[in-house]
């Protein structure tokens, strides 16, 4: 079941990249069944809130009809940040699954791990590495064509 959910938070990363976006997405399940998607809108929304794992938290809070999200999965093509890595804690959820490692500013583990801090009152289950070699390449993709357009 990762793999066929993560393959739907890759599907929502394409449409941030056809956008010039960067391209993560993110899906929320519950009871094995979608209730949430989104992806990165930062720029054209000209929002720093616009994270994928931000919209698809409001998304889904608002068909369960509550803030806590605690009968959820989050399916995530990169590692969240601080503040993504917040708000999962803040909702409650209780499992995330990560596609790609983010070294430089990821808080599941690469940077920090906010998602298991023992001194919270919400520890999550991190799974990793699902379907990471392709969420991996539609990065390194998008990040070499903008290195490409900027010269």
């Amino acid at each position: 079941m990762d793999e066929k959910f993560m393959r739907e938070a890759l599907k929502q990363a394409k449409k941030a990249y056809k956008l010039e976006e960067v391209p993560i997405g993110c899906v929320i399940t519950m009871n094995e069944k979608i209730i949430a998607r989104s992806y990165n809108k930062r720029n054209s929304k000209k929002n720093p809130l616009a994270h994928a794992e931000i919209m698809a938290i409001n998304k889904a809070s608002k068909i369960v009809g509550d803030w806590r999200l605690e009968e959820c999965t989050m399916y995530v093509t990169l590692e969240p940040c601080q503040m993504c890595a917040g708000a999962i804690v803040q909702a409650r959820i209780p499992r995330v699954v990560i596609a790609s490692m983010n070294p430089k500013a990821g808080c599941a583990g690469s940077v920090l791990n906010l998602l298991q801090v023992e001194r919270f009152n919400h520890q999550v289950e991190i799974t990793n590495g699902v379907l990471e070699e392709e969420c991996t390449a539609l990065l390194q993709e998008f990040f070499r064509e903008l290195r490409v357009k900027k010269k």
